[in-house]
C-alpha cells in the first residue's frame, strides 16, 4: 500500500470545520462510560460510501489493512491496531464491532445516510468504559484517530488512485500538525460541552496533541 512521505499541504480549517464532535455520558454494562460520535459529509453516494467503509480493498487505501471475515458474525483484525467481531450490520445503511486492543474492549458503530444533491454522510461512534486512559487522553483518543480517518476517507473519494499520506510523515508536516492539534482541542471543547472540566479536558487535549505529533 503506497503511501506519500513528501510534505503535502491541507485547508486546515476546512478539514476542521468538516467534522461534527459530541461526546454522551452514558453507562455500558453497567459501568460509566463515554461515546465518541464524529460525522462527515462528502461528495458521493451512500452505496459508494458505504463500500469504501466495508470493502477490504478499500479500506486499506484510505485507512490501514484489514484481514479477516468482514460480514456478520465474522471477526477482523486491522494491521498494527484493534482486531474484533462484526456484531450488526444493515446493508448500505450501518454495521456495530467490538473494538478489542491491549487486552481492553470498547464499541464501534458506524452508519451511512443519504444527504441529497449527491452527497452522504458517515458517522461513527466509539463507546468505552471510563478508565486511566480516559482520564489522561480524553475523547481525543479515539475521536483525533477516527477524524484523521475520516480524513482520508475523504481524500480517498475524491482522488480515488492517489495515495494517501503516510501516517508517521503526516504527524511531521506542518498542516498535518495544524489538523491534529486542532483536533485535539475540538475534543477537548466537546468534552467541556458534555460536562467535563474545563481544566481537566484542556490538560487531556494537551497530552493527546502531543502524543499524535510525537513529542512524548
Amino acid at each position: 500500500m503506497e503511501r506519500r512521505t513528501e510534505p503535502m499541504n491541507f485547508d486546515v480549517e476546512a478539514h476542521l470545520a468538516a467534522v461534527e464532535r459530541t461526546v454522551t455520558w452514558l453507562e455500558r454494562e453497567g459501568r460509566p462510560a463515554r461515546a465518541v460520535t464524529l460525522s462527515r459529509s462528502y461528495e458521493t453516494t451512500v452505496a459508494d460510501l458505504w463500500d469504501a467503509i466495508t470493502s477490504a480493498e478499500r479500506i486499506s487505501r484510505w485507512f490501514t489493512t484489514v484481514s479477516g471475515e468482514l460480514r456478520l458474525g465474522g471477526r477482523f483484525q486491522l494491521q498494527d491496531n484493534a482486531g474484533g467481531e462484526i456484531t450488526e450490520c444493515e446493508a448500505m445503511s450501518r454495521f456495530a464491532l467490538t473494538w478489542e486492543f491491549a487486552g481492553d474492549v470498547s464499541w464501534v458503530e458506524a452508519s451511512v445516510a443519504d444527504e441529497g444533491g449527491g452527497r452522504s454522510r458517515a458517522t461513527v461512534t466509539h463507546t468505552a468504559l471510563l478508565s486511566e486512559h480516559w482520564d489522561t487522553f480524553g475523547p481525543g483518543a479515539v475521536g483525533v484517530g477516527w477524524e484523521l480517518g475520516l480524513m482520508g476517507l475523504g481524500l480517498h473519494i475524491a482522488s480515488p488512485g492517489e495515495p494517501l499520506p503516510d501516517p508517521e510523515a503526516f504527524a511531521t508536516w506542518p498542516d498535518g500538525r495544524a489538523i491534529t492539534i486542532g483536533s485535539s482541542e475540538a475534543w477537548g471543547r466537546a468534552a467541556v460541552a458534555a460536562g467535563e472540566e474545563p481544566g481537566q479536558a484542556e490538560a487531556a487535549a494537551g497530552r493527546t496533541s502531543a502524543f499524535y505529533t510525537g513529542e512524548v
